[in-house]
């Protein structure tokens, strides 16, 4: 049996060939966001090749450890501005935007209010956990399965 295709879904490398956009007014935020995260990470990833590159390179090979991260940030780019642009991809952060329009945010002193306890739970179990290690540690070591320390003096 062969493969059916889904009809209005172009396969990807057909779309890195296009210079169209799709819905372009729909999922602007989610898009935008997405499209900005995957440049952020392309440039970080041109930058450490560059990087890697040069602890490497000769003169002969100088132009070779700058074209080659040029080459990925352009490529990359590219790729990138495609991906969220390719109608199956598209659709997933139109609907993203669409269900996040959705939600009930909370107010800022509600938000707030949720931050402090956060906080002083993590701070109240730090100190649980604190005493729970001092309490083995006297155990273990009253039972002589720890050592004593040997610069506190005996009595």
């Amino acid at each position: 049996m062969a493969k059916e295709k889904t009809v209005g879904s172009p396969s990807l490398l057909n779309e890195m060939v296009q210079a169209n956009r799709y819905k372009r007014t729909q999922g602007k935020i989610a898009r935008q966001a997405t499209l900005l995260s995957i440049w952020v990470l392309v440039s970080i990833a041109a930058y450490q090749l560059y990087q890697q590159l040069e602890a490497y390179a000769t003169t002969a090979q100088y132009r070779l450890h700058l074209v080659l991260p040029i080459a990925l940030v352009v490529v990359g780019f590219w790729v990138a501005y495609r991906l969220i642009n390719w109608p199956t991809f598209a659709d997933f952060l139109i609907a993203v935007e669409a269900e996040m329009n959705k939600v009930t945010w909370p107010s800022k002193a509600e938000l707030w209010r949720s931050v402090i306890v956060v906080i002083a739970l993590i701070f109240i179990l730090a100190l649980l956990l604190f005493a729970f290690d001092l309490l083995w540690i006297t155990l273990f070591k009253t039972i002589g399965l720890i050592p004593p320390d040997p610069q506190t003096p005996a009595t």
